[in-house]
């Protein structure tokens, strides 16, 4: 038991090869596996995985087999809705240093947990970053897309492709005037070269989504009609992931669904809302065009139920 301890001790602590190990103990490395092996069956070495203490391994796992995504992080949620956006933009921001890989293209739509991505953001590979829909002008005091845009370019050291635009227009016609300016068409134009996409997700209510108190009353009483319960970059989706296409889809300045599901990588970053925004996400999870999702314990919860 002792030659044990010092076999581990100097394989998980000291950071020395089998080989190494093998030679200063006379034995061969197949001998030192067996050790190994049996120091942990007999309990002298126990390995004990942790992660950070807010974010939730267990719950991060289920959701993940639950909706077929490649990767899910879920976050404690904390009393503060504030703190608890801070916290997944900051995971988010951690997440993109690790799978933007240098001249990726990088799309960022906009929500305040994607602002709050960008304003945690410290290092990132050289990469194109453009942004994936317009502005809603009420935004655009506190740092709207534009400003993460830019700031997560600088920060990267790439070229920058922002939209100055309103992502709502009155009619079609104005929407394709503006996607026929040159710096709105560069934009769209790196659309299918995007390695990675992030996005946010909406609910379809006044509190839940940034579209939906831009709309006329008139128009939310007729899109919610049609079942509409949740929205992502201005496109609309029912509570089973359908898309609903309705004449917003020709008002709007945003990237298509059709080819955000040409994009490799979707992150959504979304959470710190209630049950109703909780099931918007859901809804657009079952769409198929989320790879990777970044939430928090509340929102998982909800959509563990029933599994």
């Amino acid at each position: 038991m002792v030659r044990l301890a010092a076999i581990a001790r100097r394989f998980y602590l000291e950071g020395r090869s089998k080989v190494e190990i093998a030679e200063e103990f006379g034995l061969s490395r197949f001998k030192i596996a067996r050790d190994l092996e049996t120091a942990r069956t007999s309990g002298i070495v126990r390995i004990d995985i942790r992660l950070p203490a807010r974010l939730a391994g267990e719950q991060s796992e289920r959701l993940r087999e639950a909706y077929g995504l490649r990767r899910a992080i879920v976050v404690d949620a904390l009393e503060d809705p504030l703190e608890t956006r801070r916290a997944l933009g900051s995971v988010a921001a951690r997440l993109l240093a690790e799978i933007v890989r240098p001249d990726d293209v990088l799309g960022l739509a906009w929500s305040r947990g994607l602002q709050a991505m960008g304003a945690e953001m410290v290092e990132l590979p050289r990469c194109t970053v453009v942004q994936l829909n317009g502005v809603l002008s009420e935004h655009t005091e506190a740092g709207g897309s534009v400003e993460t845009v830019r700031r997560v370019a600088r920060l990267s050291g790439g070229a920058a492709y922002p939209i100055y635009a309103p992502l709502i227009l009155p009619d079609a016609a104005t929407a394709r005037t503006l996607r026929a300016d040159p710096g709105i068409a560069a934009a769209f134009g790196h659309f299918d070269r995007l390695s990675t996409a992030v996005v946010a997700i909406g609910g379809w209510d006044e509190h839940n989504s940034t579209v939906y108190p831009a709309l006329t009353p008139r128009a939310r009483e007729l899109y919610t009609a049609l079942g509409v319960s949740a929205e992502m970059s201005a496109r609309l989706f029912d509570s089973e992931g359908r898309r609903i296409h309705t004449d917003l889809d020709e008002r709007v300045i945003s990237i298509d669904t059709d080819r955000l599901r040409e994009v490799p990588e979707v992150v959504a970053v979304a959470g710190a809302g209630d049950e109703a925004k909780a099931r918007a996400i859901g809804a657009v999870l079952k769409s198929g065009l989320v790879s990777t999702l970044v939430t928090d314990g509340d929102v998982a919860k909800v959509l563990l139920e029933g599994f």
